[in-house]
């Protein structure tokens, strides 16, 4: 138990975690109680980075990886759950969201100063062939992933930061952290308020200027994440390409700048977020609008906000 039920102060720590940044914040009046609980929290981040990674042969993604179109593969309850998720996203975006992104030959991109030209069209198409969620066979009974083709990889770069933060969260909460936040590299989830009681409030980036703020939301109990194209991004004839991919054209997607999705599940938004910048603003919002509890806010290309009818938004 915390030696004091009254929240005082804020406690913190930056480092490096699944190769990004990670902040983790809990509100106490005991800071060694309060530095205990975010070193559980980093050991728990640490223990699904060994799960999800693809740079460690001994992970369960580079298991089921190297048995591609070959067998299934036992794995956890965890990471099959997981699986099963990320697939049920698939689904509903249309497959703009897909873990088996893992396939698509990244020769063809370089998004920096040296890439002047896009690949033909065929050739950007045929780059992304073995990326298809409908080819990853799930045996609930056996707890099994296969991969149906030989080449197919799955990664978990669109979810797998949100689920951190989540399990994060999860367990700081158990150990009687009753204010806090897990921010992963942006996709942030918090619950309970500041010290001082009030509510929480996160910057959503400007586009144009990614380390200043464009509006800012108060929200408690909460998960966010922005997928724009202002970290990394190729400038050819004018028009900006952002890093992320058409999983169906294996081109860059255009037209949006950044997707903020908020819901109660930092997985979920982690997830959303880059589909809905694949989908576009129309059919994205169209999409997030028949959601129950899950908002989010698009600038397009022209600097133009649009959001889902259940959130209000503070410039």
């Amino acid at each position: 138990m915390p030696a004091t039920k009254a929240a005082t102060s804020l406690y913190k720590e930056v480092l490096r975690l699944m190769g990004n940044r990670f902040e983790i914040t809990v509100v106490s009046g005991n800071e060694a109680w309060a530095r205990a609980r975010i070193a559980a929290a980093i050991r728990e981040i640490q223990r699904i980075e060994t799960m999800l990674t693809t740079f460690r042969d001994d992970s369960e993604t580079a298991a089921v990886n190297a048995m591609a179109g070959i067998a299934p593969v036992k794995v956890s309850q965890e990471f099959f759950q997981l699986v099963e998720r990320s697939i049920k996203i698939s689904g509903l975006t249309q497959g703009a969201f897909d873990i088996t992104y893992g396939g698509i030959d990244k020769s063809l991109w370089n998004f920096d100063t040296n890439m002047t030209s896009l690949p033909d069209p065929a050739v950007a198409r045929q780059s992304v062939r073995l990326i298809n969620y409908r080819n990853v066979l799930l045996d609930a009974t056996h707890c099994t992933v296969m991969l149906k083709e030989k080449g197919m990889r799955i990664g978990f770069g669109g979810i797998g930061k949100g689920y951190a933060a989540d399990k994060a969260r999860q367990l700081l909460q158990s150990q009687g952290v009753e204010s806090g936040i897990v921010n992963a590299a942006g996709d942030l989830t918090c619950w309970g308020t500041q010290p001082n009681g009030a509510p929480w409030t996160i910057g959503i980036a400007d586009p144009d200027q990614a380390r200043q703020p464009f509006s800012a939301l108060r929200i408690s109990n909460m998960s966010i994440a922005t997928s724009g194209n202002y970290e990394k991004y190729a400038t050819i004839n004018g028009k900006r390409y952002a890093h992320t991919i058409d999983p169906a054209t294996g081109l860059p997607v255009t037209g949006v700048k950044s997707v903020t999705i908020l819901c109660p599940s930092a997985e979920l938004a982690d997830a959303m977020a880059t589909p809905v910048m694949v989908m576009g603003a129309k059919v994205g919002l169209h999409l997030v609008n028949q959601l129950r509890n899950i908002a989010c806010i698009i600038i397009d290309d022209q600097n133009h906000l649009s959001h889902t009818n259940n959130i209000h938004v503070t410039q």
